[in-house]
C-alpha cells in the first residue's frame, strides 16, 4: 500500500511565501500618510519634531541677539 505523498508540505511553503509577500506589500503601500509633514511624522514621533522645531527657532532667535549686540556694540566704537 502506497503511503501518503508528502505535498502538503510544499503547499505550506507556497502560503507562506504568499503571505510573506501580500504583507509586505500591505505595509508599503496603503499605510502611508500624504503630505511632507505625514511622512516625518511617520519616521520621528512628534514629540521629536516638536522638539526640533522648538530648539531650532531658540537657536536661531538667539544668535540675532547675539548679533545684534555686536552690531550695536560696534557702533559705540
Amino acid at each position: 500500500m502506497p503511503s501518503t505523498t508528502e505535498q502538503p508540505a510544499v503547499a505550506e511553503t507556497d502560503i507562506s511565501a504568499e503571505t510573506e509577500t501580500e504583507t509586505a506589500a500591505d505595509t508599503d503601500t496603503g499605510t502611508r500618510p500624504a503630505g511632507l509633514l505625514g511622512r516625518v511624522e511617520s519616521r520621528f514621533p512628534r514629540g521629536l519634531v516638536i522638539r526640533l522645531v522648538a530648539y531650532l527657532f531658540v537657536g536661531h532667535l538667539f544668535a540675532f541677539f547675539v548679533y545684534l549686540l555686536f552690531v550695536l556694540g560696534g557702533q559705540n566704537q
